[in-house]
């Protein structure tokens, strides 16, 4: 995954609660409801997923909306997101195994799936803890087993707020760890 340190700008709204004459604590609550809202922002398809406010860069002069007497600050900050590319090398967990494949997680992303067609070598064994096993390597891939994959593609969800990958395991070192 590729780390980018990204400068961008909003509104952060600070609640007549929060106000405070002193600019130490406005600032401080600028800076809170910043990070709530790159939280709750989680990711998006241009930047990838929001880790974390890295510099306050500045903060314009507030507006105050009259019918809550909340103030409007424009802020311009930098950030540090992680964004998923086609062909990277990524080791995850297995979150689910089904018969058709297994599914991961790696990181923030929680939708990869490693059907059973990229897994060469490897047979579904139905049991109490589904598995996939390979005779030849003596390896087995269940719930919370780490795998070494490789990201065959990515697509954006808009209504999920993420991405979804598709993964293999042809090349070489790749498979559980």
């Amino acid at each position: 995954m590729v780390f980018l340190d990204i400068e961008m700008q909003g509104n952060v709204v600070v609640p007549p609660d929060q106000l405070d004459s002193k600019g130490l604590l406005l600032r401080k609550g600028i800076i809170l409801r910043l990070l709530e809202d790159i939280a709750s922002r989680k990711a998006s398809k241009e930047h990838g997923y929001y880790i974390a406010v890295t510099t306050l860069n500045s903060v314009a002069e507030g507006r105050v909306q009259e019918l809550t007497g909340s103030v409007v600050f424009p802020v311009s900050f930098k950030c540090i997101t992680l964004k998923p590319c086609k062909g990277e090398i990524l080791v995850g967990i297995v979150d689910k195994v089904l018969r058709h494949g297994i599914f991961l997680k790696s990181g923030p992303i929680e939708n990869i799936f490693l059907s059973e067609k990229k897994m060469q070598d490897y047979k579904f064994i139905m049991t109490e803890d589904p598995s996939f096993v390979n005779d030849k390597q003596q390896s087995k891939m269940e719930y919370g087993s780490r795998v070494r994959f490789k990201v065959l593609g990515i697509k954006w969800m808009e209504w999920d707020r993420g991405f979804q990958m598709l993964a293999t395991l042809a090349g070489d070192f790749l498979g559980p760890i």
